[in-house]
């Protein structure tokens, strides 16, 4: 026989919709009476209809998350994992389930979440990226759809909730980083030119040059997400310069790891000929040989924090914009030497 709210009420001698408040973790209700309510649950094996709640409350108890590119690509990425690990937890927390995006190109993207969104499968979501002039947070910010950015908005970010590292203090502590070590030759290698990500560590990276009194080379500049056959021509390029970099701010962990493997056919090794430091701190960077100096930017947390604060969003549609900043830290290993 199914268990039903009367059951659980009876058990923890409160009224029915006190239950129901319950399943909807109602502010109105106390913890004690709250733990009370839960534990009849467990004890009678109470499961709530998440069916029936968001036929009766008009909402999916669906978060979204929007990928950067189709998410088979994407999950390659340690980043992606992670934060997804991050949303997940936040989302657990509050019985909410998750739906990802699934197409394969950033048309495709925007089409499969508009479908999602006017078929009201999900109460909000959230972008894994941010973009220059992107056209599905014009679509979300024109009809008013609850979401989240992990990374800082391009265009009216102070009408986004967005959840962010200091990406421009990142760039340039990096760059401040070696430059202390003595290197005068720092390249960039960047990712994604057209992510904002990319840009405000660009920024960091020329404001710290300029301060300790050193010419910005655009020939030390190199853009590229993955080091394939074309790009690996653009990284000979920097080798060949008549002043060559000695020391590489390389924007994650991943491009880091086909860095040094160019690094090797080029017979330059690392940190004796070249210092390298990197971005994200996941188990790659431990695993690399030699192991990667790399800025911890707390993954886990920017996901956590972004679901965390669209659900409150969802709640209460009258919840202010916020600009949540979340901390870093330079774990140093052995991929920096002095020159």
């Amino acid at each position: 026989m199914n268990v039903t709210i009367k059951d659980v009420a009876k058990r923890a001698n409160v009224a029915p919709s006190t239950v129901s408040r319950v399943i909807a973790d109602s502010p109105r209700i106390s913890e004690k009476t709250k733990r009370k309510v839960r534990e009849a649950m467990k004890e009678l094996g109470y499961h709530p209809n998440f069916i029936a709640r968001s036929l009766a409350s008009q909402t999916a108890q669906v978060i979204g998350i929007v990928m950067p590119s189709s998410a088979e690509q994407a999950l390659q990425h340690p980043f992606f994992p992670e934060v997804i690990r991050g949303i997940s937890k936040a989302a657990h927390e509050k019985k909410f389930a998750l739906q990802m995006s699934t197409g394969e190109k950033e048309e495709e993207i925007y089409e499969e979440v508009v479908e999602m969104l006017q078929g009201r499968r999900v109460d909000g979501v959230i972008l894994l990226y941010s973009r220059v002039n992107d056209k599905l947070m014009k679509y979300l910010l024109r009809h008013d759809f609850p979401f989240v950015v992990i990374g800082k908005p391009h265009q009216r970010a102070e009408q986004i909730t967005h959840v962010d590292n200091d990406n421009y203090r990142i760039g340039k502590e990096t760059t401040q980083y070696l430059l202390g070590l003595g290197h005068e030759r720092v390249a960039f290698i960047g990712g994604n030119e057209t992510y904002l990500v990319t840009a405000d560590r660009l920024l960091g990276y020329k404001e710290a040059l300029e301060e300790a009194g050193l010419i910005y080379r655009p020939e030390y500049v190199v853009y590229e997400e993955f080091l394939q056959k074309a790009n690996q021509e653009e990284m000979k390029k920097l080798f060949s310069l008549d002043e060559p970099p000695t020391a590489l701010v390389v924007v994650d962990d991943l491009l880091a790891l086909d860095v040094l493997k160019l690094l090797d056919e080029l017979n330059l090794r690392v940190p004796d000929d070249i210092s390298l430091v990197s971005f994200n701190n996941t188990l790659l960077a431990d695993m690399a040989r030699p192991p990667l100096t790399s800025v911890d930017i707390h993954i886990f947390q920017l996901g956590y924090e972004a679901a965390k604060n669209l659900i409150e969003k969802v709640a209460n549609p009258n919840e202010p914009v916020k600009r949540i900043i979340i901390p870093h830290k330079l774990v140093k290993r052995f991929s920096c030497d002095y020159v």
